[in-house]
């Protein structure tokens, strides 16, 4: 059931498309309840349990006498552990969610750089852009002069008028049928793609170095096999915890680099 969230978030599905379909296939929650809420997905898809790695001390004991324990708000210091147990989803399918989960939630227009949130609504949705403006194309049910039709046009002059942008409206049949020409002109250069492919391949491996998402994995690597020794031996492993922490930082700014790529 965890792995069909996944596969579905990067097939384009909304966290509610999601959950309605797990609703109609009669799919219990954890908590055996039948209503699935988008904010459970998106524990369960940001979940690092299931890749096999544990955040340490998410809470601690407030008072040792009752036992009772607290959320851990930075009070005392917290540690990132790869590989601690089995993983049930594979490492690349969980990072290639949380790319996908970082550029839905950075989705702008091209030129105007205005947030936008993310549609999958439909097939073409949040991907046709306006050649003029760089706003996202929205799919409408047009009525001209009693004509009744579905077309796409440009959010800026859905909302702001022809005066704001005087890009053309699209017959969506007109648009499907050039989004067919386009898949098929790229399967008839097969051989010109994949040259281009494999030398776009060819340089992201070559910047396998220490500024990388795949050299700071193995930094981080290190690093907490060097906290778990010092902890172990009951060591002081502060610096070695902030810098792990600092990693992490650099890892998520490489990772949201990447995206942008």
């Amino acid at each position: 059931m965890v792995k069909r969230i996944y596969q579905e978030y990067l097939e384009g599905g909304s966290l509610t498309q999601i959950a309605r379909g797990l609703e109609t296939d009669g799919i219990l929650t954890a908590a055996g309840k039948a209503k699935w809420r988008p904010e459970t997905l998106r524990k369960i898809l940001m979940n690092d349990k299931y890749i096999g790695d544990a955040l340490l001390q998410k809470t601690y004991t407030m008072d040792f006498l009752n036992k009772k324990r607290v959320q851990n708000n930075g009070i005392v210091p917290q540690y990132y552990v790869e590989n601690s147990h089995e993983p049930i989803i594979p490492r690349d399918l969980y990072m290639q969610v949380q790319e996908e989960m970082v550029r839905r939630a950075n989705l702008h227009s091209r030129e105007k750089r205005k947030k936008r949130v993310y549609s999958s609504k439909y097939a073409l949705s949040s991907i046709v852009y306006c050649p003029k403006c760089g706003e996202f194309y929205r799919r409408i049910a047009w009525n001209n002069r009693g004509k009744h039709s579905t077309v796409w046009r440009c959010c800026t002059r859905v909302e702001h008028g022809q005066k704001a942008c005087d890009a053309p409206t699209i017959h969506e049949s007109d648009l499907q049928e050039t989004v067919v020409k386009a898949i098929n002109l790229v399967l008839g250069s097969r051989d010109t793609i994949m040259e281009s492919q494999q030398k776009n391949i060819k340089t992201v491996i070559l910047q396998g170095d220490e500024t990388s998402v795949e050299g700071i994995n193995a930094k981080l690597k290190e690093l907490q096999k060097k906290l778990l020794r010092l902890a172990n031996s009951k060591k002081d492993y502060g610096s070695v915890a902030e810098e792990i922490d600092s990693m992490r930082d650099l890892k998520q700014k490489a990772l949201s680099d990447s995206v942008e790529r």
